[in-house]
């Protein structure tokens, strides 16, 4: 007999995935051309030119197919680990990072080295909600806490949250879905709260920053880093978004080399990596990405299409806050009500996903990491979504 609780995660798994999974058989009855789907951030764009040309030089290499070290290649986590030293303002070795399968796979190691049965990691809504999942695998339980309306972390609701079974916080930033960016003084403000709730219950809370869209960023606005601003903090991060290249699932995780008990968690870090059956990340993939590092797609194109998109649903009457970073629109849904506007949306063949998805009810998500083709086919669609709503139109 199956899992009764694997039966009962199914139930109230991804709205995400049962959008793109609605999506398919849409595309099958009336054709992909006919279908404007942003469920998925499952970007449309080609890898940078550079990415094909340096996997074929590194697949005609016979000797890069064997095991390595569990942590992966370590001249590969060298270039990653400088890269990293510049990006993250904190000086990085190679052995303070840990190649993984994707972000995924990286946070799942991480949450499977910090938590005891019974732990709980806090994170702010709106959320990607299969951090649910990641901890539930390991034994622990996500502790979700009220954002602030401009979807900025509220510290104050996260300290109140804190508690002796609180073993991390996680952050996502830039956010999905919400495209914010924590400003500084929010991560200056929140790396003072933990290291003050660290002494009063007498445990390190870890802060694990979740950064796969970081170089998707707009209007010159900066990333602070999360390891200049906190010593026990752990980042993970894929190759997924800013190299256009999702399938591939390759990424990397690296541990403050300040943070107390450093030998000992690496080590275990290194160890979950391998126990939990990713062994190691794809060698293939390791070898490629190093030669390719501070490389992404070209985030211009991406700002056209947000500022498209801006500029439409705002004459149609849709209300939102122009997305920081990300390729994710979170628009208020008229009256709160997330789940009518998406079905209003799919009678238009349009696929969004509901706010309740991200544990944030009265929005809905629009990925536009699509083709111009599929915007602009949609436009028609949302227009007359919003006339059904009764939407203010702007006709300037």
């Amino acid at each position: 007999m199956v899992s009764e609780k694997i039966r009962s995660m199914m139930d109230s798994s991804s709205f995400i995935r049962k959008m793109f999974e609605t999506g398919a058989k849409l595309k099958q009855e009336f054709g992909e051309e006919n279908v404007y789907d942003f469920s998925l951030g499952n970007p449309a764009m080609d890898p940078p030119e550079n990415f094909t040309k340096v996997l074929l030089e590194k697949a005609a290499d016979h000797h890069m197919h064997r095991y390595m070290p569990n942590a992966g290649y370590l001249d590969v986590r060298g270039k990653v680990a400088e890269y990293i030293s510049s990006e993250q303002q904190t000086v990085i070795q190679a052995n303070n990072v840990v190649m993984t399968s994707g972000a995924g796979g990286a946070l799942n190691t991480v949450l499977k080295t910090l938590i005891n049965p019974g732990d709980k990691i806090i994170a702010s809504i709106p959320c990607f909600m299969e951090y649910k999942f990641y901890c539930d695998n390991h034994g622990g339980e996500l502790d979700l806490v009220e954002g602030q309306a401009n979807f900025n972390l509220d510290i104050k609701k996260i300290e109140q949250a804190i508690t002796k079974k609180t073993a991390a916080v996680i952050i996502n930033s830039p956010n999905n879905p919400s495209g914010r960016i924590y400003p500084e003084e929010t991560i200056n403000s929140l790396a003072s709260m933990l290291t003050s709730k660290s002494k009063e219950i007498g445990r390190t809370i870890y802060l694990i920053s979740d950064e796969p869209y970081r170089k998707i960023v707009y209007d010159g606005i900066k990333v602070p880093s999360v390891m200049d601003a906190y010593k026990n903090s752990i980042v993970c991060t894929s190759y997924s978004k800013d190299l256009s290249i999702p399938g591939e699932r390759i990424g990397w995780l690296t541990v403050n080399p300040e943070a107390e008990d450093y030998i000992s968690l690496i080590n275990r870090i290194v160890l979950c990596n391998r126990i939990l059956g990713y062994v190691n990340a794809t060698a293939l993939m390791q070898r490629t990405v190093a030669e390719l590092q501070g490389v992404s797609v070209d985030i211009e194109l991406y700002r056209k299409k947000r500022d498209l998109l801006a500029k439409k649903l705002a004459e149609f009457g849709y209300k939102f806050k122009k997305p920081q970073g990300t390729f994710y629109f979170f628009v208020e849904a008229h009256e709160g009500d997330d789940m009518r506007i998406v079905d209003l949306l799919k009678e238009e063949r349009i696929l969004v996903v509901p706010g309740r998805g991200f544990s944030l009810h009265g929005y809905f998500r629009i990925a536009y990491c699509v083709k111009d083709s599929v915007i602009e086919g949609s436009l028609a669609g949302f227009k007359r979504t919003a006339e059904k709503l009764g939407l203010k139109q702007d006709n300037k």
